[in-house]
């Protein structure tokens, strides 16, 4: 029997102090999964992971759930962790369900509010618990693969274009001094890198400064709708990573919807938790007229085929689950495959862009190399004749 959740309305149940914890976040926070920003105020992935997985192990294990939060109170190392489980378990034992004690601290989001919500009024709880648990655990794994895929490359390129900073405002200066001693008329290319590295110990302050400012900005501004709207076209359209970056996202709508859809939740609160919990611009803006489409009539293929984030093989799968009824059976399929061709591409860019930065900053450094000791080849060359 489906759960009618439309008397769940969020401005109607949920707490005050746990709205932010729903607010829309950008893609940056994806690198970020496994910790939590100084003053979110959320919890992060990984205890969340914890904490349903040992909830569940607890709850199945016959233990009521006032004792289930104490011993989970009870391991917490961290103070902060302790009094939030207890502050739980207090407001449990004064009478409110789980979702509505755990939802009112501020840590935890409308997705788990609701899911918890229809676990307690379906008798699933332990179900629902399993399933979140293993929703923050894909979250978990995905940031890993992104970190994995550009950490290397990342630290690579930092180190060599540190090494070029300091070869352009220490090593070719010196090499400058001599040249210019010495007289004479020097190579084009060893004319064109002493012209760069005077460009760079003019302006390299300032350029590290710019840099620095738009890192702040951009953290300032993350949650700005302007900001999320511009971040996710470029992240789009940079080869490889956009690719990888749209399946990230897409396996966890899919993988939210299969939950959902399987708890019999309604299509349209479906639509509309998933919204509050994926955490990319184009999924979020694109489901507000899906959900439209949806009141009007119109069947979920034909709403999410207008948005190009949503790639034509989705869209033909949805509409065959919507003619045999099996829509949370493919999100669930597709879920799965999204994550496999994540783990794949995760690894080609890795093995892709390592040996690229590292051959293209060693040709940077040899042409520099070449430019400094061109003139004085040529200088031996005049001595020897």
């Amino acid at each position: 029997m489906a759960i009618d959740l439309s008397k769940y309305k969020q401005e109607e149940v949920a707490p005050t102090a746990g709205s932010a914890a729903g607010d829309k976040t950008s893609w940056l926070e994806l690198l970020n999964r496994d910790i939590k920003f100084p003053g979110s105020g959320a919890l992060s992935d990984k205890k969340k992971e914890w904490f349903y997985a040992e909830l569940q192990i607890l709850l199945e294990a016959g233990v009521d759930i006032k004792s289930s939060l104490e011993l989970i109170a009870e391991e917490q190392p961290k103070q902060a962790d302790r009094e939030l489980f207890e502050g739980i378990k207090d407001k449990v034992v004064g009478g409110e369900s789980l979702s509505e004690s755990i939802y009112s601290t501020g840590k935890f989001s409308p997705y788990e509010y609701y899911s918890l919500k229809i676990g307690e009024q379906s008798g699933e709880i332990s179900n629902v618990l399993s399933d979140l648990s293993g929703f923050y655990a894909k979250k978990i794994a995905q940031y890993r693969q992104v970190v994995n895929a550009v950490s290397y490359p990342v630290i690579v390129t930092l180190a060599a274009v540190g090494a070029v900073f300091f070869m352009l405002n220490f090593i070719v200066p010196m090499f400058a001094d001599i040249f210019k001693r010495s007289g004479g008329q020097l190579p084009g290319i060893t004319q064109t890198i002493i012209d760069l590295s005077d460009v760079v110990a003019a302006y390299g302050g300032y350029v590290i400064l710019a840099f620095t400012a738009i890192v702040l900005t951009a953290y300032l501004q993350r949650r700005k709708e302007w900001f999320r709207r511009l971040f996710s076209k470029i992240v789009l359209a940079t080869p490889f990573v956009g690719a990888m970056v749209q399946k990230i996202y897409l396996a966890r709508f899919c993988y939210s919807m299969n939950l959902l859809l399987g708890a019999k939740t309604p299509i349209i609160e479906a639509l509309a938790l998933v919204q509050k919990m994926v955490g990319f611009y184009p999924i979020e803006q694109s489901l507000t007229q899906v959900k439209d489409g949806i009141l009007r009539g119109q069947a979920l293929y034909l709403a999410m085929s207008e948005f190009t984030i949503y790639n034509k093989r989705m869209v033909s799968l949805v509409k065959v689950a919507e003619e045999v009824n099996q829509l949370d059976l493919i999100f669930g399929k597709l879920a799965r495959q999204y994550n496999d061709e994540v783990d794949h591409q995760a690894g080609l860019i890795s093995s892709m862009l390592e040996p690229f930065i590292i051959i293209f900053l060693g040709l940077f450094v040899a042409v520099i190399l070449i430019a400094m000791y061109l003139p004085l080849f040529q200088l031996s060359n005049s001595f020897g004749v």
